[in-house]
């Protein structure tokens, strides 16, 4: 398909297959540059960064960028608009980098189903009965296999822009994107080690983690990409801000509250690892405010030296001090909010009803 001679969609389907068609091949290209530097080097790092990368994951961030694009009076026709999309399919590499780095971190063994990349490095070096200490080689590889995914995301976004005027303006977001990303990262970690339980704190580093990463930025490169006007940014960001903390927020409750079936992982992953959340913050400052000091002392517990943590007393005494129905009125005010933002713009109606749509999931938790 001649994709410059085509109406590009801006449905989330059509966007989210488009998007993968352009990975495809771009990834075909840099696994053949990878075996020609070295064989193994392909077959145990770019073979599986491109797999992973392609085969799981919703794309929403590169949708979002596409329909900051077209939001922000971007053509869904012609070269300009191929370049674009490239561009916007970018993000999901650096989403790879963020995942595979976020595992080490976190410790984790799973991600979409499957072992994490750290986790099948390690056993890898068991099954062959390599030299030196197993958990160690598997992080490392999975840190290396986060470098390639940044720079080939770097590589892609640069050279899908090069034919577009507005590329210096894009190149500035991405730059900000890729350090806002990685600085809530980094509050996320030091509040973990901390032991802090601030609910400023915690939303500050949603905003930058999340909000900022997975909705406010992509739109911000998707018009920005686009020239659009300063009214048009400052809505789409504005949108962004609130319905991505909102997004964040929501993830917190799912993690607690939610059905593994659906979520793809066991209740209180965040408690067991001592996260600073809105969720639990609240918590602990409802339980002294009202003098309930049963649930005050189940969740003092939460990232202490124990580690058995209480995953069913917890939820049900922030449910009872009132902190769930707390984050559930937040998420639903920021998705209003953010919604209220894009009244003054004229939408196409498929970016319209999506944007709408993932507002009004992100307030339904």
């Amino acid at each position: 398909m001649h994709l410059h001679e085509t109406t590009l969609p801006a449905d989330l389907d059509g966007v989210r297959s488009l998007v993968g068609d352009l990975l495809s091949e771009y990834l075909e290209g840099r696994i053949n540059g990878a075996d020609k530097v070295d064989k193994d080097f392909a077959a145990d790092l770019a073979v599986r960064l491109a797999s992973f990368t392609l085969d799981g994951g919703k794309r929403l961030r590169s949708v979002l960028a596409w329909w900051g694009w077209l939001a922000g009076g971007g053509a869904a026709r012609g070269a300009g608009a191929r370049a674009a999309l490239s561009a916007c399919s970018a993000i999901e590499l650096l989403q790879s980098f963020a995942l595979a780095h976020d595992d080490v971190m976190d410790a984790a063994a799973m991600r979409r189903g499957e072992p994490s990349f750290h986790a099948a490095h390690t056993a890898e070096h068991r099954a062959r009965r390599y030299y030196g200490d197993a958990r160690r080689y598997g992080e490392s590889m999975a840190i290396l296999v986060g470098d390639l995914a940044m720079a080939w995301a770097d590589d892609l976004l640069h050279e899908s822009l090069e034919s577009l005027p507005t590329r210096s303006a894009a190149h500035t977001v991405w730059r900000e994107m890729r350090t806002e990303v990685m600085a809530g990262q980094f509050l996320d970690l030091r509040a973990q080690a901390r032991g802090e339980r601030s609910e400023l704190s915690a939303l500050h580093a949603d905003h930058l983690k999340t909000a900022t990463y997975t909705v406010e930025r992509p739109l911000h490169l998707g018009a920005a990409m686009a020239d659009a006007p300063a009214q048009t940014l400052a809505a789409l960001r504005g949108y962004g801000a609130d319905v991505g903390v909102a997004f964040q927020l929501r993830d917190d409750l799912l993690d607690l509250y939610g059905d593994p079936a659906r979520t793809g992982k066991e209740p209180g992953e965040d408690l067991r690892e001592g996260k600073n959340t809105f969720l639990l913050a609240a918590g602990l400052r409802l339980a002294r405010e009202q003098g309930d000091t049963e649930a005050l002392r189940t969740l003092c517990l939460i990232g202490g030296p124990s580690e058995h943590v209480d995953i069913e007393g917890t939820a049900h005494a922030l449910e009872r001090v009132g902190a769930r129905s707390l984050v559930q009125r937040r998420c639903r005010e920021l998705a209003e909010r953010g919604l209220g933002r894009l009244a003054p713009l004229d939408l196409d109606p498929a970016v319209g009803e999506g944007l709408r749509s993932f507002a009004q999931a992100a307030a339904q938790p």
